[in-house]
């Protein structure tokens, strides 16, 4: 919107309001083809900022959106979860905790394809409870990812198992920010849209599990890292309070930031008393305005993915501001008529704004009043409408590997090693649930799977 209050205007109408998106869309791509890491994706949402200075009509408009984008209350709490996480992240790693821990596996034999659906399994149940698949990511990514590497997973599958156990939290979980919105947005009660979601989120669930245990892929270079770490490291297991504390606090229902806080402050107390730590090797000053230490070393280390996110929230700015989400809202109201098409359009609009923004619940609460209206016209029943738009968003949304559900997972697996990297467009492929998932939509609109009174 500019100053008066309306849209902002673009020269060469739509086409010059889509070109941001556009030059991020194709230089993505190219990163991806590429296969190159995080950064190459900051430049891309960067260059799409540049690129609407050409087409807007008012710049000051236009920078008011990129400010009014960074100001939303999420963009602060994922930047700060970053560089939270990292630090709780790098105090359990350099613990030698995972080491020990990939000790007792491989001499358990519980390794390979055994391990990712473990994780799978594990993530799924802490994702639900919690109801944050963001948290989750920084709870478990520290521990059952390098775990699973080093018992003989390959990387890209144990992010696959891990993203799609959070996909199916923040699906099912009847304290996800997303199972909340879709409910409120259609008048659902709560406890009937989770009991009626299950038809939806378990099929889904059980053929990830299936696709997990034959395709996972398996390798030799966990090995020679385990190899390399030496013997177990009994002592280090203390620093399993870090995350203890953190679930427990999650599932207390504290806020994400107080909760990676106070297991940074429990990990730092325990490796203290335990010795495995000492404070010149969590924080040191040698001199030559310099800083060393695990502490900063962790925050350094997530600066790729905090400016990714400080371009991608400013991008959301401008699309929001730019009239867009009204846009998708036209569209579904013209395509919708019977219940068939209204469904379609339902998942077709939901989806093409969660791409987008890269956020489900954003995409639910924007078109829940729209879609509340034309579904009891058409006769979609209201908790089918609430599940058609979670699941919808639960796949588009953690497809797409420029949102926090690649990136993220991406970012995470990059701060231990080049041995240990995925690239972010490598996560939707080993992203099953969501792929399932999307079977399932196809399933429901074209024959009707789930449509009951």
């Amino acid at each position: 919107m500019g100053q008066d209050g309306s849209r902002m205007e673009f020269r060469f109408g739509k086409l010059g309001k889509l070109a941001p998106l556009m030059v991020a869309a194709a230089m993505i791509l190219w990163a991806a083809f590429r296969q190159s890491n995080v950064n190459g994706y900051v430049l891309a949402f960067f260059a799409a900022l540049v690129t609407g200075v050409l087409f807007v009509k008012d710049e000051r408009a236009y920078g008011e959106a990129l400010v009014y984008g960074l100001s939303k209350p999420m963009f602060g709490t994922i930047v700060m979860a970053v560089m939270l996480a990292a630090v709780s992240g790098k105090l359990i790693s350099a613990s030698g905790v995972v080491q020990t821990i990939a000790v007792y596996v491989v001499a358990a034999g519980f390794t390979g394809k055994l391990f990712v659906a473990a994780s799978f399994l594990i993530t799924c149940l802490l994702a639900f409870a919690t109801g944050t698949s963001v948290g989750t990511y920084f709870v478990v990514i520290p521990i059952l990812f390098l775990v699973g590497v080093m018992a003989g997973a390959a990387p890209e599958f144990m992010i696959g198992a891990i993203v799609s156990g959070a996909a199916f939290g923040d699906n099912l979980g009847p304290i996800s920010d997303t199972t909340i919105a879709s409910s409120a947005t259609q008048h659902a009660d709560l406890g009937t849209v989770v009991k009626t979601r299950m038809r939806y989120s378990l099929p889904a669930a059980a053929g990830a599990l299936v696709l997990f245990l034959l395709f996972s892929r398996t390798t030799d270079s966990g090995a020679a890292i385990l190899a390399e770490a030496g013997t177990a490291k009994p002592v280090s297991l203390v620093m399993l309070a870090v995350p203890a504390v953190i679930i427990v606090l999650c599932l207390m229902r504290r806020h994400l930031i107080t909760a990676l806080s106070w297991g940074i402050l429990t990990g730092i107390i325990v490796g203290l008393l335990s010795g495995i730590y000492t404070v010149d090797g969590l924080i040191s000053f040698p001199g030559g305005f310099s800083v060393s230490g695990v502490l900063i070393e962790a925050v350094t280390g997530t600066a790729g993915t905090v400016a990714m996110l400080i371009a991608v929230f400013a991008l959301l700015g401008v699309v929001e501001r730019s009239g867009f989400f009204e846009d998708i809202g036209v569209f579904l109201s013209r395509f919708a008529g019977s219940e068939r098409s209204t469904e379609a359009a339902i998942v077709l609009s939901v989806g093409i704004l969660s791409m987008v923004t890269g956020v489900i619940s954003v995409a639910i609460v924007a078109l829940g009043d729209l879609v509340n209206a034309l579904g009891e016209k058409a006769g979609v029943d209201r908790y089918r409408r609430a599940n058609l738009m979670d699941c919808t968003g639960c796949v588009f949304c953690f497809l797409m590997p420029w949102t926090v559900h690649c990136v993220i997972p991406a970012q995470q697996s990059a701060q231990f090693g080049e041995g240990f990297a995925v690239a972010p467009a490598a996560v939707p492929f080993v992203n099953y649930y969501s792929i399932c998932m999307l079977v399932l939509l196809v399933a429901a609109v074209l024959v009707g799977y789930g449509r009951r009174r």
